[in-house]
């Protein structure tokens, strides 16, 4: 059902991107793990562009920026059915595979040009995005990696978190374990530490760990009263009995 979810949603992502991810709500971050993943990036060039010089070091990190944007809007594209006609003014897609493989296109691209630049950065982790889409977990995994290792706190927070999400997809428990206790213990403002604890209680939730996923509700319950993350924590806790 998550995979079901964080399918569906995908297509609406670039147009969440503008809601403005500080006001994201805790519940929504864990339903919707890979759209806030992109919405949170997304966001980050929108701001970009409204700030011009001060987010953007440089003319060649502004031209990237801006097909970055066509990228990302290739990313979230509609399908149409087999055999229905493509109208010119409405751009479309007859698969998710054809769609991904031509935003992995332009992601890579956009590294390829314009090197060195901070919107590079955001085109190599959508460009993991593309990879995991098109089932290649592996070059997914390499890439969002190297965004961990060279990226600035807050892109490299949200591939870990992307990283995270893989690893669980796949069965890797333990390791993406590892990566959500380490944006816990160093949030930012892109990943906050209950974002983190919300995912990792829902991994130990779906992996069959009942009292390690108790465990972390009650936590963020304690630490989040009156909230929506709390909320979320207590409804989860009622599930569980």
């Amino acid at each position: 059902m998550r995979a079901e979810t964080r399918h569906q949603l995908k297509q609406d992502a670039f147009s969440r991107a503008t809601i403005g991810v500080a006001e994201k709500t805790a519940d929504w971050t864990v339903e919707h793990r890979n759209t806030i993943i992109i919405a949170t990036i997304v966001a980050v060039i929108l701001i970009g562009g409204a700030v011009g010089g001060w987010y953007y070091l440089s003319g060649q990190d502004e031209k990237a920026s801006l097909d970055l944007s066509v990228a990302v809007r290739t990313l979230d594209t509609q399908l149409r059915a087999p055999g229905t006609p493509e109208q010119p003014d409405f751009p479309t897609f007859t698969s998710a595979k054809d769609r991904s493989q031509a935003a992995q296109k332009q992601f890579q691209a956009i590294i390829d040009k314009y090197p060195h630049t901070r919107t590079a950065d955001m085109a190599h982790y959508f460009l993991a995005v593309t990879e995991k889409n098109l089932g290649d977990n592996a070059a997914a995994e390499r890439n969002f990696k190297e965004v961990i290792s060279k990226a600035n706190k807050e892109v490299a927070s949200v591939a870990k978190d992307a990283l995270a999400a893989l690893y669980a997809d796949t069965n890797r428990t333990k390791d993406a374990v590892a990566l959500y206790q380490e944006l816990m213990n160093k949030p930012t403002t892109s990943v906050s530490k209950v974002t983190a604890q919300l995912q990792l209680a829902e991994l130990y939730q779906d992996s069959n760990q009942p009292l390690d996923a108790k465990k972390m509700y009650e936590q963020i319950k304690k630490d989040n009263p009156a909230t929506e993350a709390g909320q979320l924590a207590t409804q989860r806790l009622a599930q569980l009995k």
